[in-house]
């Protein structure tokens, strides 16, 4: 009960402050309390991974989030045989193959690494998309934590202004977990609108008039009481108006970028969500999440490939290829996961849930290119070597974070928790 109570506060707090800073600023920005606040604290840890291959080569992480569930077999673990499918296999330069429906990413294939044995329980949309959104299994009494806010958590705010994590395509769904509201991503449903409603019509004299009235309110319970969410509040006025008379905002408007990389990202929601992304790493956001739909081909997958299966094809080469170019790629890990595999049977048309293998790929931030980890049966239907699980993927991607993967945290109802669900990282994916 106490917890419930602790959260329906929270959100009383947050409604009370979007609506006071809509009213004196004539912005809605919220849920972005951007920086650190005084009332937050990074924790000291010591990480027992820190001796292993990769540890904190990567400044910034992009996950590209694709929901309704990858079929690896037509995309990075091609098989023959009854279990092909629609598609066939071709060879990269790494030496391994990919799908014929990612003709882009098979030029990119030397500066990605494959894990074809990923694993899991889940085969139920929700649940499965939260376990590989925060590497647990969905729980009624507790909510966990993205990968943004865990490294919030312990190494600070990424950004002055900025937030540090934002997630694309999709609302922000409680990202934050058991961590304080002011580590919740930011949320951009559509990377052609950018951040909206962060122009103020309120002229600075107004604003400053404003903000000084607001202090003098709050002097009164930060005097006497010390309330550490006035101070978390106080201090999300000062970098709001920080982040709106700075050059920051900029790292939000995709129409900045010149109109053929917009062409050779793709002109839809997922290509254009990896150039945000790419802006935003770039100007200094940690974690960016990156979501595409409709990957749910119970029916037609051929279809389904050459129509989504090319939007990510596209996006996720131009975005490999723009990283690198830019050097960014050895700082900024990319991550393809997935909610779940598809059946090895393939009735002619569709294949079915199948969370016991399928594939996720990781470039960047300390990864090999060119290498496959793990591998599936003749059949793609089960795991043959090197099994796995949601946990350890989030535990190698916080591994290359410089994050702790073994220091338990207490959530609000006081149990202890560790990234990735006592995962532990691959370290066969780093050099």
């Amino acid at each position: 009960m106490k917890s419930d109570h602790h959260k329906m506060n929270e959100v009383t707090r947050r409604m009370f402050v979007e609506r006071m800073v809509h009213s004196a600023f004539g912005i809605s920005l919220l849920p972005l309390l951007p920086g650190q606040s005084a009332a937050e604290k990074t924790t000291p840890f010591k990480a027992e991974n820190a001796g292993l291959p990769g540890f904190g080569k990567a400044k910034a992480v992009i996950m590209l989030q694709l929901s309704g569930g990858l079929s690896q077999i037509d995309s990075f673990d091609p098989k023959t045989g009854a279990s092909k499918g629609p598609g066939s296999a071709v060879s990269t330069k790494a030496g391994f193959q990919l799908s014929s429906f990612l003709p882009q990413t098979t030029k990119v294939a030397d500066k990605i690494a494959i894990i074809r044995s990923m694993t899991a329980k889940v085969g139920v949309h929700d649940q499965a998309q939260y376990l590989m959104r925060t590497g647990f299994e969905k729980r009624g009494t507790i909510v966990h934590p993205t990968l943004g806010a865990w490294a919030h958590h312990f190494l600070g705010a990424s950004h002055d202004t900025l937030p540090s994590s934002v997630c694309v395509n999709r609302p922000a769904k409680n990202g934050n977990g058991f961590f304080p509201a002011t580590m919740s991503p930011l949320p951009i449903l559509d990377p052609d609108e950018g951040l909206k409603n962060s122009i103020s019509k309120t002229n600075s004299t107004v604003m400053e008039k404003r903000l000084t009235m607001l202090r003098q309110i709050d002097r009164q319970f930060t005097d006497v009481v010390n309330d550490p969410s006035v101070i978390a509040y106080n201090d999300f006025y000062q970098s709001t108006l920080r982040l709106m008379k700075g050059k920051d905002l900029a790292c939000f408007d995709i129409e900045k970028e010149p109109s053929d990389l917009r062409e050779k990202y793709g002109r839809n929601r997922f290509g254009q969500g990896c150039l945000l992304a790419r802006r935003l790493v770039e100007g200094g956001v940690r974690f960016v999440e990156v979501e595409s739909g409709g990957w749910d081909m119970h029916k037609d997958i051929e279809g389904g490939m050459e129509e989504r299966g090319a939007e990510f094809d596209q996006a996720f080469a131009a975005l490999i290829s723009d990283l690198s170019s830019r050097g960014l790629l050895e700082s900024t890990m990319v991550v393809v996961a997935t909610e779940f595999g598809r059946k090895p049977q393939f009735d002619g048309s569709g294949r079915g849930h199948h969370p016991l293998v399928f594939s996720s790929v990781i470039a960047g931030g300390g990864a090999k290119g060119g290498f496959v980890y793990g591998a599936s049966d003749d059949k793609g239907g089960e795991v043959a070597s090197d099994p796995v699980t949601a946990g350890d993927l989030h535990a190698t991607i916080a591994h290359a974070c410089g994050l702790p993967t073994n220091q338990p945290v207490s959530s609000t109802s006081g149990r202890p928790f560790t990234i990735g669900n006592k995962g532990k990282p691959v370290s066969a994916l780093f050099s």
